[in-house]
């Protein structure tokens, strides 16, 4: 067994969520990482957990769907009451296809989404933590070698998050206690929003692994402007490219996209929580200095923004605060490399990627 994987397992058990003797645990993986999850095993079994897993398979999941009638999607009862019984959630990225579902329609894959919303807020509950094992599919949708690629996702993944956590709590010290955030990107992007009395999350490890982000809530009537997302997505195996939306009191009420707007719109039209912002989060995580398209890296990519439509994050949104609920949650990325800057109550906190606290800041 590669050393790097038990390394990775290691960190997901005691790092991310805290395993401990009894625990009923969830592991959801395709079958192409089944080294990362027979490592998970090796140390599940150290600390007396009981696992169990589920495999993924997109073809299976494509072939469902397109079968299915649209009326007919609801909530898989025996699914919901597997979830309610689990303790700890792994989820594992690193299929095959990344495209296999992209002839299933929209439509479709938006109710399967709201079919789901009752599984998903049950899982959110738990201790869970969505992870990526590097696998030759990750390597050639990043245009890497498998080597390459195993190197780029262990050293994102085996790192000294001690050290990654206090970096990161110097933009928490800046963000928790703001009024107001506006991103600015060239000509494209102009967007405020505020985030007052909301909280501001550092993420070292406990949801994501990679981590490398610190992230909050925009008070869901608050967003104005317009953002141009330069990075693709893909979703639902569609590549969408160039997203735009513009926001009036909160709400995306004009939006494109340079391809698959189809597929954005559908995104839009999930529910009314849909068309509203759920999530401000900046990157931080050096380590990962390539677009790879894998959202779960590539939102932690320092010099980057992401803001995800739908569904707000509880641990930033204090009981007294306006929460959006949506049953997705869509993250989008904006490059902040270059003639870009962050403002905090106006003052600027990132230009071109660096920020204040670090080393080649310049304050213009």
């Amino acid at each position: 067994m590669d050393d790097r994987a038990r390394r990775h397992a290691e960190i997901l058990v005691e790092d991310c969520t805290d395993v401990q003797p009894g625990d009923m645990v969830l592991v959801r993986a395709s079958k192409e990482a089944e080294a990362l999850v027979v490592a998970l095993y090796e140390k599940l079994g150290e600390v007396g957990a009981r696992p169990t897993t589920q495999w993924g398979n997109a073809r299976a999941a494509r072939a469902y769907n397109r079968a299915m009638d649209i009326d007919d999607y609801e909530t898989k009862a025996h699914d919901l009451a597997a979830m309610e019984e689990t303790d700890v959630v792994f989820l594992i990225g690193g299929g095959g296809n990344a495209f296999e579902t992209s002839d299933v329609p929209p439509a479709k894959s938006q109710a399967a989404s709201r079919a789901n919303g009752p599984i998903l807020e049950e899982r959110l509950g738990k201790r869970w933590v969505i992870t990526q094992h590097p696998t030759a599919a990750g390597a050639q949708k990043a245009e890497m070698s498998t080597e390459a690629y195993e190197k780029f996702v262990y050293d994102a993944i085996n790192k000294d998050w001690d050290e990654q956590r206090e970096f990161q709590a110097q933009l928490v010290e800046i963000l928790g206690p703001a009024e107001e955030v506006r991103i600015v990107s060239g000509d494209t992007t102009d967007v405020t929003m505020s985030v007052a009395g909301m909280d501001a999350a550092n993420d070292w490890g406990t949801k994501n692994m990679p981590a490398g982000e610190v992230f909050t809530c925009p008070v869901p009537d608050s967003v104005e402007g317009e953002v141009l997302f330069d990075k693709p997505l893909i979703r639902q195996g569609k590549e969408i490219t160039d997203a735009w939306l513009q926001f009036e009191d909160g709400e995306v009420v004009d939006f494109a996209a340079g391809q698959n707007e189809a597929a954005l719109e559908g995104i839009l039209n999930t529910d009314e929580g849909s068309r509203r912002l759920g999530e401000l989060g900046i990157g931080m995580n050096r380590d990962i200095d390539r677009f790879t398209y894998n959202m779960l890296f590539d939102e932690k990519m320092g010099d980057t923004v992401h803001m995800a439509v739908g569904g707000a994050i509880a641990e930033c949104v204090p009981d007294d605060q306006p929460f959006n609920e949506s049953a997705t949650h869509v993250d989008l990325i904006v490059d902040m490399s270059e003639d870009s800057f962050i403002e905090v109550d106006g003052e600027v906190v990132q230009r071109d990627g660096t920020f204040r606290f670090e080393d080649g800041f310049e304050d213009e």
